[in-house]
């Protein structure tokens, strides 16, 4: 899973990546016919506090994500996304309600994006941007939202869907630590973050969800995986935010467990639909 959308509902601020590895290593692994393919799909995910980890000042929290993901290598990739988290603690229960659109190219040169964020009824916050390669030179932002800038990154970074790729590919592989900088548009849509992600040995057992048990992913390989995400220039050694979940090979994701540092929560899959798509040669 990406972490726009997931990341939204949390604090920036974090560190510096303890291991770097180029998300071309893990591509040149791969064989050629095992290119990586996203399946198009709808999901919705419960949300619910998890019990697992101490949390500070938040009492109960429950909540729920619809996820809409369409498009391929071809078209590029289309993203619709919202998570209501309902947190309650002593002053009370707030509602965080975060919406995201995106587009990302299928060639990960150029990416847009818009997302929406209120607490409680509050008006939105919003961000809205273009982000777009430009060679060996790094990317430029283009905001229109909250006001109108433009800004570039002189170091490379990808993109959430080509992020996903490289991980996929990297847990084909066999690696179990898989490092890159990305940039999803995510908080004020200047910040670009490192990432580490810790891939485990792919999983044999049934998956428990049920929307999972079924035919179309009984024979795809999938991996536990865990990914911290540091905020570049910020000199911690503690992430911003990390995300576990079991990765399946065309994308999907379930168990997910989300950890915003004072809290966290537990993601479970309630429905899945796999989207009619053509298949992209690239």
């Amino acid at each position: 899973m990406n972490r726009i959308g997931f990341g939204l509902l949390g604090s920036a601020g974090a560190a510096a990546l303890l291991l770097m590895a180029l998300p071309t290593t893990a591509l040149a692994q791969a064989k050629p016919g095992d290119r990586v393919v996203l399946v198009p799909h709808r999901a919705v995910y419960d949300l619910v506090l998890d019990d697992g980890k101490p949390a500070k000042n938040i009492e109960a929290a429950r909540g729920r994500i619809a996820f809409d993901f369409t498009g391929d290598a071809c078209e590029g990739y289309a993203l619709s996304f919202r998570q209501v988290t309902q947190l309650t603690s002593e002053g009370g229960p707030r509602t965080i309600d975060a919406r995201t659109t995106s587009f990302e190219a299928g060639d990960g040169q150029s990416y847009r994006f818009k997302t929406e964020s209120s607490a409680s009824g509050a008006p939105a916050e919003i961000v809205d941007g273009t982000a777009k390669k430009s060679g060996a030179d790094g990317y430029e932002v283009k905001l229109t939202a909250p006001k109108a800038e433009t800004h570039r990154e002189a170091g490379d970074a990808l993109f959430p869907n080509a992020q996903m790729k490289a991980l996929i590919a990297a847990a084909r592989a066999g690696q179990n630590t898989f490092g890159v900088r990305l940039y999803d548009g995510a908080n004020s849509g200047k910040e670009v973050y490192d990432t580490l992600s810790v891939i485990g040995k792919r999983i044999e057992t049934p998956p428990s969800e049920a929307p999972l048990k079924r035919p179309e992913f009984e024979k795809l390989a999938r991996w536990p995986v865990t990914v911290s995400y540091y905020k570049v220039g910020s000199g911690e050694v503690t992430p911003a935010y990390s995300i576990s979940f079991d990765l399946y090979e065309n994308g999907v994701t379930g168990a997910v467990r989300m950890d915003y540092g004072s809290f966290a929560l537990r993601g479970t899959l309630t429905r899945l639909d796999l989207l009619p798509h053509q298949d992209c040669a690239k």
